[in-house]
């Protein structure tokens, strides 16, 4: 269920629907748009790395969050563990031909925000300026 249909107006008619409560994509969005799964994302575009470099990367996720993160993208096929039998064991991360594209999309996102932060923090303290609601 992962092809695209035309409708007669020539809009495309998906199979999934993330607007839908018990569609699969809304969790496939939530590993990709959390926190720790857009940082790890987009850590990954351009290297793979080892769990502790991941770690190191992604400023602040916990070992465990990490760990969690790394499992839900491995499952959703954006991520590839690689375990290499050496003493001691070697285990990369790096993106899969699918979580690339993801990533490259989620970077835009990333830099966009980033080179419009001045306008949010403004808009914040507009905001706050007035007391908030």
């Amino acid at each position: 269920m992962n092809s695209e249909a035309l409708t007669a107006e020539g809009e495309a008619d998906l199979a999934y629907n993330v607007f839908a409560r018990d569609c699969p994509s809304r969790a496939t969005l939530e590993h990709i748009t959390g926190r720790w799964g857009a940082l790890t994302l987009g850590a990954l575009h351009d290297s793979s790395f080892r769990f502790n470099e991941l770690r190191r990367r992604v400023d602040g996720v916990s070992e465990k969050m990490l760990s969690q993160t790394l499992h839900a993208l491995e499952r959703d096929g954006l991520v590839r563990r690689d375990a290499q039998p050496t003493n001691p064991p070697r285990v990369d991360y790096r993106l899969t031909p699918l979580g690339q594209q993801v990533a490259e999309h989620l970077l835009s996102l990333i830099r966009f925000v980033e080179a419009r932060q001045d306008d949010v923090a403004a808009a914040q303290e507009r905001y706050d300026s007035l007391g908030g609601r």
